[in-house]
């Protein structure tokens, strides 16, 4: 049995809304990278189990790969608490995937969406201090 989850446009925002950390792959069959980091992403989802391990297979799931504005694929994507704080086209080798996650898991998300709401508010201000 995989320990992936096998994500498309049905049940994308459930898992991302019932689940504090989700990564997420975007790939295609025909993509050869793809095809080199599967085994490494489904290794992480082993040593993980507390994690979530999504795969949106791109081909069968263009809306979702537009909808995240996925240009290159293997894409490595992270979600903590519905914010992607991670984003990565390119096949990540097995300790690279490790540290990734181990940084992901470290964050403080109070801080994460404190940033987030500034950074909102200065753009909403057209960029001007007070």
């Amino acid at each position: 049995m995989s320990a992936t989850v096998e994500l498309t446009k049905e049940n994308f925002d459930k898992t991302v809304t019932d689940n504090e950390f989700v990564l997420i792959d975007f790939w295609a069959e025909w993509c050869g990278p793809c095809r080199q980091f599967a085994p490494v992403y489904e290794k992480a989802a082993e040593a993980n189990p507390d994690l979530v391990f999504g795969k949106v297979d791109t081909e069968a799931q263009p809306e979702l790969a537009a909808a995240f504005n996925i240009q290159s694929i293997p894409t490595l994507m992270i979600v903590r608490d519905q914010v992607a704080v991670f984003a990565q086209p390119g096949a990540l080798p097995e300790a690279a995937l490790t540290d990734v996650i181990g940084q992901a898991r470290k964050l403080d998300m109070d801080q994460v969406r404190q940033q987030i709401a500034e950074q909102q508010a200065q753009q909403q201000g057209g960029g001007q201090g007070a």
